[in-house]
């Protein structure tokens, strides 16, 4: 049970970033945003792992697990702001959140056990939040086969993040893992910026917001990564896919942007899908 409260907390996180995304996309470079984000968060993030200490069971292995989680973030991180630039929310929202299956996946691979409830709730909240995605005066700027490729990429590397993190976590502490990981994810969004060399300008100027998320991002990937000390972690990252179902409720009491009868059945699919997840946490 504990890892599912963890990962609808991560959810409600993720969602207020993402709720914070919609307002200023478009209005700068995307690998720049994704480079001041996770900057961002790992200054906020740096003083309290130092301060949190367990550093001694941070070996060679569970470092370099960190890393390579971190890495996977920022490549995530960016297929995701891709993916959202270039299609429909209605399209991409349901693929990028699908990223639950890859990870029940990867801690099946890894010998956890998931039986039929994990599978029947993970399978509710992504067709459920899919529901809530298909929203009316949605549009994309570009082909759809791109938007597809880029929310898949995104899917696929979430799972291999969140599995990859709680995978050091398990024998690593939390907050030095994540940091470590926050180093990794910044170092590829950096060399990437550095290769690509787009003008980031604009996002400077969106410092605050940039803030925000990068704060919001850290604590959401610090409660996926602290669900490892819990039974049943896989869980977590289930429930944080209804991030995608935050933003969008977010986006109706603010943006007034409307809600259909078949959005809010959606929502009551995920809701039960928590539930049974819950029951078989």
């Amino acid at each position: 049970m504990q890892s599912l409260f963890l990962g609808l907390g991560a959810a409600l996180l993720w969602g207020v970033h993402d709720f914070f995304i919609r307002k200023i996309s478009g209005r700068a470079n995307t690998a720049a945003l994704v480079l001041i984000v996770l900057s961002f968060g790992l200054l906020v993030l740096m003083p309290l792992a130092v301060l949190a200490g367990g550093w001694q069971s941070m070996s060679l292995q569970v470092t370099g697990l960190s890393l390579v989680s971190g890495g996977c973030y920022a490549f995530a991180a960016y297929a995701h702001y891709r993916a959202f630039a270039i299609g429909p929310v209605r399209l991409v929202a349901p693929i990028t959140g699908a990223y639950p299956m890859f990870s029940v996946a990867f801690a099946v691979a890894r010998g956890q056990e998931a039986d039929a409830l994990i599978w029947l709730g993970a399978i509710a909240v992504v067709v459920g939040v899919a529901l809530v995605a298909r929203g009316p005066d949605q549009h994309g700027n570009g082909p759809s086969l791109a938007a597809i490729g880029w929310a898949l990429m995104a899917a696929t590397v979430f799972a291999a993040t969140f599995g990859l993190g709680q995978w050091a976590a398990e024998a690593g502490a939390d907050l030095p893992v994540n940091l470590i990981a926050r180093v990794g994810a910044v170092a590829v969004a950096l060399t990437f910026v550095l290769a690509s060399r787009p003008d980031i300008r604009p996002a400077l100027t969106l410092w605050p917001w940039l803030l925000l998320m990068g704060t919001l991002d850290v604590g959401a990937l610090a409660l996926i990564t602290v669900a490892a000390g819990y039974a049943n972690p896989e869980v977590a990252p289930v429930a944080a896919s209804v991030f995608g179902l935050v933003t969008i409720l977010l986006a109706w009491r603010l943006l007034a942007e409307p809600m259909t009868l078949p959005q809010w059945m959606g929502v009551g699919v995920v809701f039960g899908g928590i539930v049974t997840l819950g029951l078989a946490g």
